[in-house]
């Protein structure tokens, strides 16, 4: 067992989460992502199902049907309260407008645990288990200013970023970057207005490899001397790749988050320069001992009190080390990717 995994049974101890099966049995808990089919959710909703399996529970899955589609949420979280269910796991597509649907939710006696995409306020949820995107950025951010070097004070940066409300995960992944890069970030819980200059500016993708392409496409049109870009995720930086290919741009350092197998591939072949990776099937699994806990006994899950929540890990993936950034190559990268 590699160090990250007995982390991550450590976890469970430390959290006081619950094992075995039949105690739960029948009991209903719930999945909601953002979407169905991108991988990161795709490998979310197979540790929860896992979980669920080996704890005897009856999981019932939902997905909104576009990265932002709050309303499909707030149907599934009505649907898990009218059902009975005993809580459920969610990544919020709008980490604010869902608050109010969820505290609906704990108000009935539902156990509500946020993924990935922290709420605001962070508290209105029972407990969060996800990556510190902030961190994730940083690493991304470090890595590219060192790889450049001195070069890194003439920078041309194009940002791929997820929605136009922001979500949690957007902003802190972007401004993580910046803070990395040396860019002087103004308002910490928000992107677009800073003065660098050398910032081409900012597109939303909603996170897939289409929306890529026409961020990287209207990027280009602005700043057609882009050699950096920042990407929310991997299949976003695909598309940017895609765009800077179809413009004949071969020169350009692309850096994301996600660390999916696919992803890392990218990496390994060049096409990335590095991504932070995240472990999206620890989350639900984790979520889901949760929930399971808080059935048998009220318990509900701990999370470190500096954070505000409970840190599922990340790690830089590159070929390319860098000077001062702790990174980790793709061969160890591929043992640990998911999707």
């Amino acid at each position: 067992m590699n160090g990250f995994m007995k982390a991550a049974a450590g976890a469970a101890v430390l959290l006081g989460l619950a094992s075995g099966s039949a105690a739960y049995a029948q009991e209903i808990v719930g999945l909601i992502t953002k979407t169905e089919g991108n991988p990161f959710f795709v490998k979310m909703r197979e540790g929860a199902q896992a979980k669920a399996q080996e704890l005897g529970l009856d999981l019932r899955t939902y997905a909104g049907d576009f990265d932002g589609d709050n309303e499909s949420q707030i149907a599934a979280i009505e649907s898990l309260i009218a059902a009975g269910a005993k809580g459920f796991a969610i990544v919020p597509s709008d980490s604010s407008a869902i608050v109010p649907t969820i505290q609906q939710a704990r108000d009935a006696g539902l156990l509500v645990i946020v993924l990935d995409t922290p709420l605001e306020p962070m508290d209105a949820a029972d407990a969060t288990f996800a990556t510190d995107n902030r961190k994730a950025g940083l690493l991304i951010g470090q890595w590219a200013a060192a790889t450049l070097g001195d070069e890194a004070a003439n920078a041309k940066i194009g940002f791929l970023d997820l929605a136009t409300n922001q979500p949690t995960v957007d902003y802190l992944r972007d401004q993580g970057f910046m803070e990395g890069f040396g860019i002087d970030v103004k308002d910490p819980n928000r992107y677009g207005d800073e003065d660098d200059p050398r910032i081409c500016g900012h597109e939303v993708t909603a996170g897939s490899e289409e929306g890529g392409v026409t961020a990287m496409e209207t990027l280009l049109q602005r700043c057609p001397d882009i050699n950096v870009v920042y990407a929310i995720n991997e299949p976003a930086a695909a598309g940017g790749y895609q765009a800077l290919q179809a413009a004949g741009k071969d020169d350009v350092l692309i850096v994301a988050v996600d660390g999916g197998c696919p992803g890392v591939q990218n990496v390994k072949d060049g096409i990335i320069g590095a991504t932070s990776q995240q472990y999206p099937l620890d989350m639900a699994a984790l979520a889901m001992e949760a929930i399971a806990k808080f059935a048998e006994d009220g318990t509900k899950p701990e999370v470190d009190p500096e954070l505000g929540f409970y840190d599922t890990g990340v790690r830089l993936v590159t070929d390319q080390p860098a000077e001062g950034v702790e990174s980790i190559d793709t061969d160890e990268g591929m043992e640990l990717c998911w999707g």
